[in-house]
């Protein structure tokens, strides 16, 4: 019957828009999918895989096949890593999935030292310019979000504080001057992120004892890459909201002024969704735990506002 090598083959090929792309994804031919593919179903007396043109689609046996193979495979990786836990070894596969820029600069050095200290954690690191949308998929350990978080059932995780800044050049504010209430952003030049699908052209900003203010910007430069935005600001092309963590260090050597000090911005803070599928693994638990002490001083701490 099906052995474990059979079902990591065919959890592939459900996962493949087409054959070719389960041969991509294995490093082998098309052919030798589609023979491997024929020898299973022949073995078991049943069709897997629905014959056609257009994209891969699984009979309801199949479809059946797929989830109770990752349940399996999933208990089988679980029973693996306890045994090795036990021997002081961490194990197994290891996927994250984080925003690009906070992933690049603070997720990714974290789980390079993890995997040099555990080399049988095979880690798979996916970046993505909105990591929340990934949640459906279902194939992912550990989630990293940075900012608000929409009601989520999953169990969840603080990391860090992350305040949001309003900043520019000092030569953009020498130039267009220092707006002194959100009000006067209207006069100035702004730019944003547009990374998902939220309203990033309306900003809120509370005072300490004192009302909401919400002003409605015309961006006149707009990117989907966090990097950019903030290149351009230090280009003295404008005002931009970023997180604490990617300007604190600009913030301090004076390329760019944190402004209205007094108006805090939504918190963007830091955490991780852990998968139930995974959640009470050694691997998880260690890498999670690797993350909250790489952050239980965060190195992009910034002042809390810095005069021009």
């Amino acid at each position: 019957m099906l052995e474990t090598k059979d079902l990591r083959f065919f959890l592939v090929v459900a996962a493949s828009s087409s054959l070719a792309a389960a041969a991509r994804a294995l490093d082998v031919t098309p052919p030798a999918v589609s023979q491997r593919l024929a020898q299973i179903e022949t073995r078991i007396g049943l069709q897997l895989v629905e014959r056609g043109r257009g994209r891969l689609t699984l009979t309801t046996i199949g479809d059946a096949l797929a989830q109770r193979a990752e349940i399996v495979l999933d208990e089988i990786e679980n029973i693996n890593e306890e045994i090795l836990a036990h021997r002081d070894r961490i194990s197994g596969p290891l996927h994250v999935i984080a925003p690009f820029g906070f992933g690049r600069a603070h997720v990714a050095p974290v789980l390079s030292q993890l995997v040099q200290d555990h080399p049988d954690v095979s880690l798979n690191l996916t970046l993505s310019d909105a990591p929340y949308r990934e949640i459906a998929s279902g194939n992912w350990d550990l989630l990293i979000h940075v900012g608000q978080l929409r009601d989520s059932s999953h169990i969840q995780r603080k990391l860090a504080s992350n305040r949001r800044f309003l900043v520019a050049s000092p030569a953009y504010l020498e130039n267009w001057g220092t707006p002194a209430h959100p009000g006067d952003l209207s006069s100035h030049r702004c730019g944003v992120v547009r990374e998902d699908l939220a309203d990033v052209t309306m900003w809120s900003f509370s005072e300490v004892d004192g009302p909401e203010h919400s002003i409605r910007i015309h961006p006149v430069f707009a990117s989907n890459d966090g990097g950019v935005i903030k290149s351009w600001a230090l280009d003295d092309l404008g005002i931009i909201q970023r997180s604490e963590w990617n300007v604190a260090r600009e913030i301090g050597q004076g390329q760019l002024v944190q402004l209205l000090p007094d108006f805090r911005l939504p918190n963007a803070d830091i955490v991780a969704l852990l998968s139930p599928r995974t959640l009470r693994t050694a691997r998880v638990d260690h890498a999670l735990k690797r993350l909250v002490d790489a952050y239980s001083s965060p190195p992009w701490n910034a002042p809390a506002s810095n005069e021009s």
